[in-house]
């Protein structure tokens, strides 16, 4: 036991532990003990043990319940660096379910005395706790729920050490079945607990932006506010999104020439944009948005801005040996999107993005404009670059011996999807796009090239036609490459990959879960300050925690918006649900009513998720499904 400030010990018996601390650390020791002073000095060795704590500038206080320390006058206004109960036990043959309550009671009782960056110390019999830490490991429900009881006071399992009884020389463990006897301490485990962030209020944010030559006013949805502005990809940022995406690019620079531009592009996406740029989008997967407000920013206003911004734009990505080659016949690339919709009838619609390719399509069409402007003006000495090889132009970008240039675009896109542990409703997309003689096989090289960097961690390589895409086992599509022959250029093709950042991240990482890279635990982001390397496996700063199993029925209309129950679901459990399995349904043949029954897993990584937190966010879904999708709680 490392030393600390300050430490509270709770349940001493004979007090020989606290003097063990006491004389080999520089720890203030406060050692509190349940019984009356005169019978806790009939235990061996008792008043020596107590001399030696005060002697050293520690306080010994009697009659101590350390369920109710804040009831305590001699505690009040102190505060532990550390809190300490060893072999925790409600005396005689008391069974689990009293000692689980002792645990959380406790626990409940100690935080009020913990500093904010205080631990716990726990020290259990091997078994007893009910972590996969105890070998063997009992029953769940004949085990302590050491981890599920400290939950109940929002504090996270951080670590299980053995109990080392060897370092405390004076040590002797009393109190067995209320007797001066000890455990069988050889085996025992020490549970250290840090207090868990609190969960955070989901809230509507308004954002305003420029679309299209339009300033817009809308809302993103509360259970995405928590996703926007988090400055993942910014310059000097750690988070392994930015990590990720770092090692990508260096990797496929080490084959081609690669620039990302910085420009900063909305949120918001008109539903024909997204429509022209061949985008295999369900139209049920996107987060339809209505306007606040809507402005028309005036013509001078708009042709300044849009020059100075494709101005800005075209010197950050210093892409001037790029050609831009047309996305005719964006068939041929993706499948038709799924949009089915009439693009005059429609043109107002507005979604939140769920690519980044509408938008890499305007930046590239700004870019080839302002290079064909500048060509008007004179640039002939770019032409004088291009030279005839095998019967047809080579352009810029080279020829199979050349180096083609990559352009990238990263950013945040959304995704409507339903709850489930690798769905995420919003990610970050890396798009890459390069024009390439036909004769290189692009597609075949950027394939192994990707395969090279990502393969060591398990993703796996699938040909398509027109492309490839790239797969890992439990995440699913982590990505995919795709070509495209324009019809008026036959001898070169347009390439672009599209990785998802983030699954990419869970996966080069070790993440278990998706949702870490949202948390806003500063825990989260210290192993990465060095800028760790993909490959190093994640260390959760959360062991152990546990899912717990809610069903909620309901009946509905003749309408059902399921997409808007898992946006409830989200917004109502602060994200904690993973998993939500339709159970069993029932149409009424005389109500028009149809009957739902769900079952929901909560479980989180970031948080503390007691069965008493899990339970209040299911009620508050309740809550959510009875007054904004009129549905009736069964």
């Amino acid at each position: 036991m490392s030393p600390s400030g300050s430490t509270l010990l709770v349940g001493e018996g004979n007090l020989s532990f606290s003097a063990s601390l006491s004389s080999e650390t520089e720890t203030r020791i406060t050692a509190t003990c349940p019984q009356r002073r005169e019978d806790a000095l009939r235990h061996d060795g008792a008043a020596e043990n107590m001399k030696t704590i005060r002697d050293s500038g520690g306080l010994v206080l009697f009659e101590v319940d350390c369920t109710r320390l804040g009831q305590c006058a001699s505690l009040r206004g102190c505060f532990f660096d550390r809190v300490v109960f060893n072999f925790p036990h409600c005396g005689r043959k008391s069974g689990v379910k009293k000692n689980r309550e002792l645990l959380k009671n406790f626990f409940l009782s100690c935080v009020q005395l913990l500093s904010e960056d205080g631990e716990v110390h726990v020290s259990l019999c091997n078994g007893q706790g009910g972590t996969p830490a105890d070998q063997p490991k009992r029953e769940w429900h004949n085990s302590w729920q050491v981890a599920a009881m400290a939950a109940e006071a929002h504090l996270i399992l951080k670590d299980v050490l053995p109990f080392e009884k060897e370092k405390y020389q004076r040590y002797k463990c009393t109190g067995y079945r209320s007797q001066d006897k000890g455990f069988h301490v050889e085996n025992g485990l020490l549970h250290v607990f840090t207090r868990s962030l609190p969960y955070s209020q989901a809230e509507i944010l308004k954002v305003e932006e420029a679309v299209d030559g339009d300033q817009v006013l809308y809302n993103i949805p509360a259970e995405l506010s928590d996703f926007v502005f988090r400055g993942f990809l910014s310059s000097g940022s750690v988070h392994p999104v930015r990590l990720v995406q770092d090692f990508l690019l260096k990797g496929l620079a080490e084959k081609w020439s690669v620039s990302m531009t910085t420009q900063t592009v909305p949120f918001l996406l008109k539903a024909k944009r997204l429509q022209a740029s061949g985008c295999d989008v369900d139209a049920a997967d996107c987060y339809w948005i209505h306007l606040l407000r809507k402005d028309v920013i005036s013509e001078n206003d708009t042709s300044t801005d849009k020059e100075r911004d494709t101005q800005e734009t075209l010197a950050r990505l210093s892409l001037d040996k790029v050609d831009r080659v047309s996305t005719k016949g964006a068939e041929s690339l993706r499948s038709a999107c799924l949009i089915n919709m009439d693009p005059e009838g429609e043109s107002g619609l507005y979604m939140l993005r769920p690519s980044m390719l509408p938008q890499m399509e305007e930046l590239l069409t700004r870019k080839e404009a302002f290079a064909n402007n500048a060509a008007r003006h004179g640039a002939e000495e770019r032409n004088k670059e291009s030279v005839e090889v095998e019967g047809h132009k080579k352009g810029p970008l080279g020829g199979c011996n050349g180096v083609p240039s990559l352009f990238g675009l990263s950013g945040l896109v959304f995704k409507n999807v339903p709850v489930n542990l690798w769905d995420l409703p919003a990610f970050h997309e890396l798009l890459l796009r390069g024009v390439f003689p036909s004769a290189c096989e692009p597609i075949r090289l950027i394939g192994q090239r990707l395969e090279t960097l990502l393969a060591p961690f398990g993703v796996s390589l699938v040909t398509e036609p027109g492309g490839l895409r790239m797969t890992a086992l439990q995440k699913g599509l982590v990505g995919k490459v795709f070509a495209n022959n324009p019809s008026d250029d036959v001898g070169r093709v347009s390439v672009t990959m599209s990785l998802n950042l983030d699954l990419l991240s869970a996966l080069l990482f070790s993440l278990p879960d998706w949702r870490l890279l949202w948390c806003h635990d500063p825990r989260f982001l210290q192993q990465f300050e060095l800028r760790t390397s993909p490959g190093k496996p994640f260390q959760p700063f959360s062991l152990f925690p546990e899912h717990f199993s809610f069903d909620i029925s309901f009946w509905t209309g003749p309408t059902w918006a399921e997409r808007k129950f898992h946006a409830a679901i989200r917004e109502a459990s602060h994200g904690t649900v993973e998993q939500v399995k339709l159970m069993d349904t029932f149409a009424h043949p005389d109500l028009s009513q149809t009957s739902y029954c769900y079952r929901l897993i909560y479980h989180s990584n970031t948080h503390a998720l007691s069965h008493t937190q899990a339970l209040q966010f299911h009620k508050d879904l309740e809550t959510f499904l009875t007054s904004r999708l009129q549905a009736t709680i069964r």
